[in-house]
């Protein structure tokens, strides 16, 4: 018995890891496929995911991830601070602007960790726990980017914040995070220098949580 329940809790994990991939979710019938079960043996999962909130399926009867892995999130995210803060300590010191992590919360983009620089005269405060909407800013489009595949830098000029400009890259390699590394700052940054650097700090972490 014990080994028949370890082998249904994996193929729901391997389920819930394949809805983590960023696609636009997934019929039970493709579901079925990739994860080389049965129909039935799919519903079955799906059943009891769906019963505790970890899955959820739209109007077409795709399936989803559910806002029930969120509180699962929110539990892990004082020890994805407590990992970053050393990688976004030096960022902002060799950058001289305010760093931050943002992870993806549905549409939105949450900070959950931030280091100001300690040595110049003004920079910006980033608030930790501000939200934004993905479309908005460096650190969403870098999130929205690796939902895409892509795991280049990007900028922006004062959608957040007027007068501030971002570089932002996405942490790769993490198929259960979906967040980015990033620097704002009033001053003008130069994407072709900063944007190297912010993604050196965004590999760097990712190999520190893998």
């Amino acid at each position: 018995m014990a080994a028949e329940s370890s082998q249904t809790l994996e193929r729901g994990l391997r389920l819930l890891r394949l809805l983590a991939d960023g696609r636009r979710g997934r019929t039970p019938t493709e579901l079925a496929a990739e994860l080389g079960l049965s129909r039935p043996a799919v519903y079955r999962l799906l059943t009891t995911l769906q019963n505790e909130g970890f899955v959820r399926r739209d109007g077409g009867g795709r399936v989803h991830l559910g806002f029930g892995v969120l509180v699962l999130a929110r539990a892990v995210q004082p020890l994805l601070r407590e990992d970053a803060l050393p990688t976004l300590r030096k960022l902002a010191e060799e950058v001289g602007a305010t760093a931050h992590l943002t992870v993806a919360e549905g549409d939105e983009g949450l900070a959950v960790a931030v280091v100001e620089p300690s040595w110049t005269n003004m920079h910006v405060a980033y608030r930790e726990g501000s939200r934004h909407p993905l479309t908005r800013g460096a650190a969403g489009l870098a999130i929205l980017a690796l939902r895409e595949g892509r795991t280049g830098y990007l900028a922006s000029e004062g959608q957040l914040q007027e007068g501030a400009s971002g570089v932002a890259a996405p942490v790769p390699g993490l198929p259960w995070l979906e967040a980015s590394v990033g620097v704002v700052a009033f001053t003008a940054l130069d994407p072709d220098v900063v944007g190297p650097r912010v993604a050196v700090a965004a590999a760097e972490l990712s190999g520190s949580l893998t």
